[in-house]
């Protein structure tokens, strides 16, 4: 029998750069993300084939997870204060592994879909239970929007259209118009209806995002047709594309499934969007881009996103919470983003400030004073909703200089 080779240390060096690991450590952690609709599988089948009495906790999986499960590894495990150097960073771009992992997402989300579709229409699928996968099922397609936003900055075609379709489940392929084009060029200020504004609910922020952001993307195709020569009702246009991708996929569920499974559809785009756009509520809360001599808004730095390193949560959202990097870089892939220690921190990852987002007097609590320490007690430099100006300012003591040219 041959003896076993003993590696020195220079050698296994050498294979763990040939692997990656050593450039990134969390380099096979990133499967967590396209590994999500399968675990989304694996609950349908507890639901499904499990005792009768388990299934009300089957059915609430996803919830579960995303509120519980999570956070409480998200504390368990802790931060991730490394970041790549600018040789690294290089390195991690150049390597196709990452996009294989985005890619990998896509198929396995259609199947998880295919596979509630089946489940939810069973005779006996109870309506509640119907109800209750498809805030499950709206969980796993409302973190998909974070695979459709690193493919939504790609430049190729395809990737693009891999954005359109993972965002088929929820109806909601403008988000791959205005997210880079309209978003990106407004993040942190009054303009933009992706940012809530401090002393703004989530209840308010909603409809402003959900039907600004819809609107604003039919302007920018439209500008972007008009400079093609074409009219908005254009076989071109990119939203009449991905709204025809969404509706073959709702359409293609009825058919196989029936008419039964409309209430399961409809929960599962309406909690998906809403939990998406809990995101977006999150990521800028309060904060403000001031403005150049001449009107325009200044550049977007590190300072003007709410930013966290919880290891769990950035690995399911492709740290997405390293939101200050993306804004400065928007092409950066995910696995190539930095920390900024300048940049305001969340208490917590993006999965446990979810449910204190939809409890207003919970969230003013936890993120108004941190805002207002943000700005070292100047609330004029804040992103403050109009109806509640008067209101926050009189609570922290501030002089408003929109009423008086005062100084704090």
């Amino acid at each position: 029998m041959n003896a076993p080779v003993k590696l020195s240390e220079k050698e296994l060096e050498n294979l763990a750069n040939e692997s990656g690991l050593a450039l990134d450590k969390k380099r096979y952690w990133w499967l967590l993300s396209p590994a999500l609709p399968m675990i989304g599988v694996a609950v349908l089948a507890g639901y499904q084939f499990g005792p009768k009495k388990t299934k009300k906790l089957f059915a609430l999986g996803g919830p579960i997870l995303l509120h519980i499960v999570i956070p409480l590894v998200d504390a368990a495990i802790g931060h991730d204060d490394n970041n790549p150097s600018d040789e690294q960073i290089k390195k991690l771009v150049e390597d196709p592994y990452y996009n294989k992992i985005l890619k990998l997402f896509v198929p396995s989300q259609m199947l998880a879909n295919l596979f509630a579709g089946y489940v939810v229409s069973r005779k006996t699928t109870s309506f509640l239970d119907k109800i209750l996968l498809g805030i499950s099922m709206g969980a796993i397609n409302g973190i998909a929007v974070t695979t459709a936003h690193e493919f939504s900055h790609r430049s190729t075609r395809l990737e693009q259209y891999l954005s359109h379709t993972t965002l088929m489940p929820l109806f909601y392929n403008h988000f791959r118009i205005e997210h880079p084009y309209g978003h990106h060029k407004r993040a942190a200020t009054p303009e933009d209806p992706a940012s809530s504004q401090m002393g703004e609910s989530f209840y308010e922020f909603w409809p402003r995002t959900v039907f600004g952001s819809l609107k604003s993307s039919i302007e920018i195709e439209t500008r972007r047709l008009k400079r093609k020569g074409l009219p908005f009702f254009s076989k071109e246009n990119e939203l009449f594309h991905g709204w025809l991708m969404s509706a073959g996929f709702h359409g293609s569920m009825l058919k196989m499934f029936g008419k039964d499974i409309l209430p399961y559809l409809v929960t599962q785009a309406f909690y998906g969007i809403s939990l998406f756009e809990i995101i977006n509520y999150i990521e800028h809360y309060g904060l403000l881009r001031e403005k150049n001599e001449d009107g325009s808004y200044k550049r977007t730095m590190p300072e003007h996103s709410w930013n966290n390193n919880n290891i769990t949560t950035n690995l399911f959202l492709y740290q997405l919470q390293r939101h200050s990097d993306h804004h400065a870089y928007p092409t950066r892939p995910y696995q190539a983003l930095r920390h900024f220690d300048e940049a305001p921190e969340l208490p917590s990852g993006y999965a446990t400030m979810l449910l204190p987002a939809l409890i207003p007097s919970v969230w003013f609590k936890m993120m108004d004073k941190r805002v207002f320490d943000h700005y070292g007690g100047d609330l004029n430099k804040a992103n403050i909703y109009p109806k509640r100006r008067a209101k926050i300012f009189k609570k922290f003591g501030v002089v408003d200089k929109l009423l008086n040219n005062e100084t704090v």
